[in-house]
Formats: C-alpha cells, structure tokens, sequence
C-alpha cells in the first residue's frame, strides 16, 4: 500500500493527477461496458467473468479518488 500511495504523491508532484485520474476512469468505464456486454449480449449469464470485470471496474473508477485524498491527508 506505500508503493501505491508514492505512486500517487509522486504523480501529484509532477501534476499529472488529473491524467492519472482520467486514464484509471477510460479503463474502469471500458471494463464495465465489457461486463455488461457479456452478462446481457451472449448467454453467459451473470457468471464470474462478467461480474468480476463489472467490479474491478467501479474499483477503478473510486480508487483515483480514494487514493489522492489519503495522499493528500498525510
């Protein structure tokens, strides 16, 4: 977890949060399109493949935003 938020400090220092943050969100939306493709588009049903890809999605739509503000509390 103290790579992460280096990581972030680092990304922040340099202003790159914004590019950071919009790069994380573009492929969070893509894996949420995915999962809902194969969930309502074949006959996979909600299986472990869409659903997964479904919530690592949303994970990486909250991380960005989760991860700057504990950088920006210590």
């Amino acid at each position: 977890m103290d790579e992460v938020l280096d990581v972030a400090e680092v990304a922040a220092d340099f202003g790159l949060e914004g590019v950071f943050r919009a790069i994380l969100g573009l492929v969070g939306v893509l894996l949420i399109l995915g999962g809902l493709g194969l969930w309502l588009l074949t006959d996979m049903g909600l299986l472990v493949l869409p659903a997964a890809l479904m919530i690592v999605g949303v994970l990486l739509l909250v991380a960005p935003v989760v991860l700057f503000g504990i950088g920006d509390l210590l």
